[in-house]
């Protein structure tokens, strides 16, 4: 992984000394609030419901095993003992106190870490596939890109007061773990028929209030015009995007206000002004990048140990089938580490887990370690001999949960619980969906589904893109849930539909049961997933199975 360098080094420490200094200023009352507040987003820190909230960047999603141990300490010195990571791969400690902030991210720059742009109106954290550089249905590695594209946004002077946040994925995949269209802008690498790699550049994607699916600009981009390409988009968002008004400000508006054909035209112009002025990305600088990002020294040993426990031990054999994935080295595995055990809080770990998993990393991971945007954690590669050894620690730590991609495997933002921006609860609702069907112990025959918790309009819980997707809401002061029907976030991507009326918070589990229920029945064979059923039969059976009383009026 990236390690950084003189300049880098100098640039964090420079900002760590000018915060503190920043913050010694409105604890003395020389700054007033709403004077601090700019300063404070630029580093991360918020004021949440019940006290600041600092967010710290994991770019793309890597870290080593040193820096999870400085997360596991931050956790324990200046918080609660845990952090929550997040759908933009990066992690949040809810209770720091403003004296602190200066020591956590002093702390944070010992091991090369910071939260620098991971709030305000800018480029925040560049987030990516978390199986990149390990999954076997790769193109190529993007996070040397995804670096590539950290360092030349880290605070680029043209693009630090944007008219809102903006944010990039990029995935190295055909199959899209990364969200890209939903994303400002998307990058999915792909290989034109020359067989040469480049990108599919998707723009004007996001969720939020208004949910919208990108739309491609260039279908193939050259590596070498990444670039000045992204800086094109960036230029015409700058200059067109609205700022009277911040709720239709994303670059998203701006392609619907302006049309997808004459925002690419204005693009491509811009694109063909700025590219004789590029003389292409510092090359020994992308060497250098390149040879940070190679490929681990991979073992050659027996697998025999994972054959026979798969064997003859239904649980370990239970966690193998649903918490690994293929590896590109037949003789390793992706390990997929649950952070959603029932009756968890999707996301958190215990600063104990979070040494945990450091551990693991360090003796059978290669020392890496990912944050996936679904908020559990990756062992990217693990010897498939290691696994029982593996699966065992995790075990005694709680992490082995086999819930990947299940049921429970549920993304939640922090809702009520944590944010001010909130208008209902998510965390409990996911909570006690989690535990009812693990209590029915049908979590399996399910299968794979995917069900998203948005706390407020906000959708910081992709429930536009959930199979299920649950958005809850303020309706005169009492907490209703909207629930949407058919969103995916992969390379097929699509945004829910509103599937009616909205529900109490008590009837949200109910609800859900019942449509868990009618596609059982209506799917037409165990392998059918939720969403090719539903895509399949259309929302009419599972709004029936929502709203039986409709139903029910409808036949009489």
């Amino acid at each position: 992984m990236y390690k950084y360098n003189d300049f880098d080094e100098a640039f964090v420490r420079e900002r760590v000394a000018q915060f503190s200094a920043q913050v010694s200023r409105r604890v003395d009352g020389s700054l007033t609030e709403d004077e601090f507040r700019p300063l404070r987003l630029m580093n991360g820190l918020y004021l949440q419901l019940h006290a600041y909230m600092l967010r710290v960047a994991i770019p793309y999603g890597t870290l080593n095993s040193r820096q999870m141990r400085a997360l596991a300490l931050i956790a324990d010195t200046w918080d609660k003992g845990y952090g929550h990571f997040t759908t933009r791969q990066n992690i949040q400690f809810n209770w720091p106190k403003l004296t602190d902030v200066p020591a956590i991210l002093s702390a944070l720059a010992d091991v090369q870490m910071h939260a620098i742009q991971t709030s305000g109106n800018t480029i925040r954290n560049v987030t990516a596939d978390h199986f990149a550089g390990a999954a076997a249905d790769e193109i190529t590695d993007p996070r040397p890109i995804a670096e590539l594209l950290r360092q030349w946004s880290t605070d680029h002077p043209e693009f630090q007061f944007l008219p809102r946040k903006f944010k990039i994925a990029i995935t190295g995949s055909p199959h899209d773990r990364a969200v890209t269209k939903a994303h400002d802008i998307g990058l999915r690498m792909v290989t034109n028929d020359a067989g040469e790699t480049g990108f599919e550049v998707i723009v004007g994607g996001g969720l939020g209030r208004t949910p919208l699916i990108g739309h491609v600009v260039r279908a193939f981009l050259p590596e070498a015009d990444l670039l000045p390409y992204v800086e094109a988009v960036l230029s015409v968002y700058n200059l067109l995007g609205r700022r009277d008004n911040k709720y239709k400000a994303r670059i998203k508006i701006t392609l619907h206000e302006t049309g997808a054909a004459e925002l690419t035209r204005m693009i491509e112009d811009r694109f063909a002004e700025l590219k004789p002025t590029f003389s292409g990305a510092d090359q020994h600088l992308l060497a250098d990048i390149r040879a940070a990002f190679a490929t681990p020294v991979f073992k050659t040993a027996p697998t025999k140990a994972h054959d026979a426990l798969r064997a003859s031990d239904p649980v370990y054999r239970s966690w193998a089938d649903t918490n690994l994935a293929p590896h590109r080295n037949p003789d390793y595995a992706i390990v997929q580490v649950s952070l959603k055990a029932p009756g968890a809080t999707p996301g958190d770990a215990s600063s104990d887990q979070m040494r945990t998993l450091a551990d693991l990393a360090q003796f059978w991971g290669h020392d890496e370690l990912r944050i996936s945007h679904e908020q559990n954690v990756i062992l990217p590669h693990v010897h498939k001999g290691d696994l029982p050894a593996v699966h065992a620690i995790l075990k005694k730590a709680g992490l082995a949960t086999a819930n990947i991609g299940l049921i429970s495997d549920i993304i939640a933002c922090p809702g009520m619980d944590y944010c001010a921006l909130a208008t209902a609860r998510s965390i409990p609702v996911a909570q006690q969906i989690a535990q009812h069907f693990d209590a029915l112990d049908l979590e399996h025959e399910v299968g794979e589904i995917k069900i998203k918790i948005s706390g407020c309009i906000n959708a910081c819980g992709h429930h536009h893109v959930g199979h299920i997707g649950i958005l809850g809401l303020d309706r005169a002061g009492v907490e209703n849930y909207q629930i949407t029907l058919g969103g995916d976030a992969t390379e097929s991507a699509a945004i829910g539909e509103k599937a009616g009326p909205g529900f109490a918070y008590d009837e949200v589990v109910p609800a859900i049961d019942r449509l868990i229920r009618a596609y059982l029945t209506l799917r037409l064979e165990p392998t059918e997933t939720f969403l090719t059923a539903y895509r399949r039969l259309g929302p009419a059976p599972f709004k029936a199975a929502l709203y039986p009383e409709e139903r029910d009026r409808d036949a009489a």
